[in-house]
């Protein structure tokens, strides 16, 4: 069983949109660069994302994609469904011939895996990853800007600049 990169690269730029959804349509390039993805490849994921209303299209200058339906309504199991992906344990793809075309002893243990492994997927929303992740840059005692970057103490700033900076 492993999600493989089509699954997590779908995830992934669905959360960048969902961090800039205030903003309007974000441009795949600009997920592609920030998230270090190809745009071709993105390309691919999100005609498959648009097909299955998980992202609105814009064309023309300041185009680019939105998210279709409120955050709390999409679902990680949605958006990995949507790219194709399969998330299966068994040996079989849930055929039951992993054993010498047989069930193996051990099929119902993987198929049960699978069963809560989408469960906990369909359980977890883009409202929740966004909330997620600005709790964590809270806690590092960062903001996150416009493109979603969390910022910190700039690192070349010298003691003078810090202490203007505090003051």
């Amino acid at each position: 069983m492993r999600l493989t990169t089509k699954g997590r690269f779908a995830v992934t730029a669905m959360m960048d949109l969902a961090l800039r959804g205030d903003e309007g349509p974000v441009a795949l390039a600009s997920v592609a660069e920030r998230q270090s993805i190809s745009l071709s490849y993105l390309e691919q994921l999100f005609g498959k994302l648009r097909r299955h209303k998980l992202v609105d299209s814009v064309r023309g200058p300041g185009g680019g994609y939105c998210i279709a339906r409120p955050l709390a309504q999409v679902a990680v199991a949605d958006i990995i469904r949507a790219v194709d992906e399969q998330l299966d344990a068994t040996q079989c793809g849930g055929e039951e011939n992993c054993h010498e075309a047989h069930r193996c002893m051990t099929h119902d243990l993987w198929s049960t895996l699978n069963a809560k492994m989408f469960e906990y997927l369909a359980s977890v929303t883009l409202a929740d990853l966004v909330e997620r992740e600005k709790q964590k840059a809270a806690a590092r005692g960062e903001a996150i800007l416009a493109d979603q970057r969390p910022v910190g103490p700039h690192p070349r700033r010298s003691a003078r600049e810090k202490a203007a900076a505090a003051a």
